[in-house]
This record gives C-alpha cells, structure tokens and sequence, in this order.
C-alpha cells in the first residue's frame, strides 16, 4: 500500500473499464484506492462491492465510465459458493461468529438438486442479511449490525435463473448460480441450509461475471502492480477496456456528425436514414458516424414520441460550444 506520509501524486484523467479480479480479504473499496494510486486516476468507482471474503469479477470504472457505472449495478451476475453444513454465522459467511451448531443429515445428491429445483430456482423471497449493504436512515444495515442493532428489513423478490450442484460433501457443497441484481448468496446459502434442517453458511465465494465481464478478463492486482512497475502507465492503459462497454448489449444509435453537432449540445437529433428505431422512452448507445468505417461513442440518449433521440447522459469529449 501507498505511504501515509508520502507526498500527494499528482492524478490524470484516466477512462474506461477495468476488469479486476477481487483478491480476499480486502474491501471493494480498499481494493479501488489501490488500484486507483496505481494509475493516478483521477475519478474512479465500482460497479457493486463485494464482501472481504469474496473474491472475483469486481469492474471498476475510470473517469467518463463512471457516469455509465449505474447501468452496471443493474446487471445480472454469476456465483461460485462453497458451503458449510451445521453451521450458522451471524454474518452468513466464514468471517461471521458462530451462533448456531446442529447435525448435518444424510443428504443425497438427487435430493439436493431437486430442493434447488424446486424451491430455489426462479422469482425467490429473500430478507437481506443484517450485514448487507442495504442503507436504512443513510446508514449500512452492516453498521447497525456491528453495533448490536437489529432492524425490521422487508423481504423482496429476486431472480435465480440457474442454480447448479457442482459438489456434494458430507458436510459441505459448492453451487454456481446465474441471479438478477441484488440477489444475496450468503443469504441464499442460508436458507438452503435451513431448508436442509442444519443451517449453513458461506465459506467462499467467487464472482464469475457481472453483466458482461468473465473472470477470464479479470486481471489481479497482483498483476496489475507488476504491470505498473514494468510498463508504467501505458502498460496500466492497455489494461482498459473502452468506456462504451458498459452499454454492452444496448440498442444503438448512429448520428449523423451534424446530428451529433446538435446532440452535444442538448438539442434533439434525428437517427440515420434506415435506422430501426426502439420504441418510445427507450435508453439507447448513441454514436456519431465518422464516415470512414467506424463510429465514436457520444453516451446515452433516449428515443422520443417522434422517433426524435434526446440526449440524456453523454461522454465529455471536449467538443466546444
């Protein structure tokens, strides 16, 4: 880690997306400051913490991608769990206390994967856990937490596309699971456990993908110090993907450069002759045809009653007025 007495770095504007693969036992936000003095970027964020234990797919977002890093918030992810039986934490993971021990039963695995099947595959109620990041009053339910409160917190519905048993233990088991945003895994491993009659809590867990990105894009940051001290800030750069990934899979809108004139300055523009339109109120990728082949990114806009695109939030490209 960076010195606490040592003078302040001077910061560069710094912008796309990084792909980091979470070591354990560090903050999401620990792990952003870090990588931040690496590049000496100026603004910086990411798309949604992961707990100390975790590890994993943790996108961070530099300069004008943050203004996109909402959008990735929303996006469905991908879990390795591993479980223990028998056991409950008070944090529903391996660095909580324990609160509860009870005898595992026989458990089979035929009788595992029809439980997922069944009852846990699909729309599912869940309670956030106390120590969730969820705000009440301002404040993260794990603050309360580690000051001994307890409060109501409502059940919601969230969505489990693909629940898998890739390990069965005598007292353990390890599944991959494909979920909406907000999904809680911990809190899923949880009710598994209790729906098995002995509890259960997480002892590891991995994130495989978070919208778009894959685990095998992620860079350590093991990796990327050792890019830092070899190749500098170029070589750190070359480690960025550009800032419209994060609309991957968005419909797209390609301008005209005269319709894009007018766009970046807030004026409602017309699509290209041809352009298939989505339908009204739809938040689009907006892009300028350069009229040799290739297009530039503008950012977001939004289709209006007429098949007019509104700007709504657009990359800085230092266009004047």
């Amino acid at each position: 880690m960076p010195r606490t007495d040592a003078p302040p770095r001077r910061r560069r504007a710094v912008n796309g997306v990084l792909v980091l693969d979470k070591p354990p036992g560090m903050t999401s936000n620990a792990v952003l400051q870090r990588v931040r003095w690496l590049f000496r970027a100026e603004k910086t964020g990411h798309t949604g913490a992961l707990d100390p234990l975790a590890t994993g797919v943790l996108p961070l977002c530099f300069g004008e991608a943050t203004k996109y890093s909402r959008y990735l918030l929303e996006s469905d992810k991908a879990y390795r769990a591993e479980a223990r039986l028998g056991i409950v934490t008070n944090t529903g993971d391996a660095d909580g206390e324990v609160v509860a021990q009870r005898p595992v039963p026989p458990v089979a695995r035929e009788q595992l994967e029809a439980l997922l099947a069944e009852r846990f595959t699909g729309e599912v109620s869940q309670v956030p856990s106390m120590f969730s990041a969820l705000k009440r009053d301002g404040k993260p339910l794990y603050e309360l937490a580690r000051r001994g409160i307890v409060v109501e917190r409502d059940a919601r519905t969230v969505r489990i596309d693909r629940l898998h048993l890739v390990d069965l233990g005598p007292d353990s088991f390890v599944i991959e699971a494909h979920v909406s945003k907000g999904t809680y895994i911990r809190s899923l491993v949880e009710d598994i456990g209790e729906a098995l009659g002995c509890g259960a809590h997480v002892t590891a867990l991995r994130r495989l993908q978070a919208g778009c990105f894959h685990i095998d894009q992620a860079h350590s940051l093991e990796q990327i110090e050792q890019v830092a001290a070899s190749g500098g800030e170029d070589g750190l750069d070359a480690l960025l993907l550009p800032v419209d990934v994060t609309l991957d899979g968005w419909p797209v809108v390609t301008l005209s450069p005269e319709s894009a004139y007018h766009t970046r300055r807030g004026q409602p523009a017309c699509a290209l002759p041809g352009s298939a339109l989505p339908s009204e109120g739809t938040l689009v990728a907006l892009y300028e045809d350069t009229g040799d082949g290739s297009r530039l990114f503008l950012g977001v806009g939004e289709i209006g009653a007429r098949g007019e695109v509104w700007p709504r939030r657009l990359l800085n490209t230092g266009a004047s007025e």
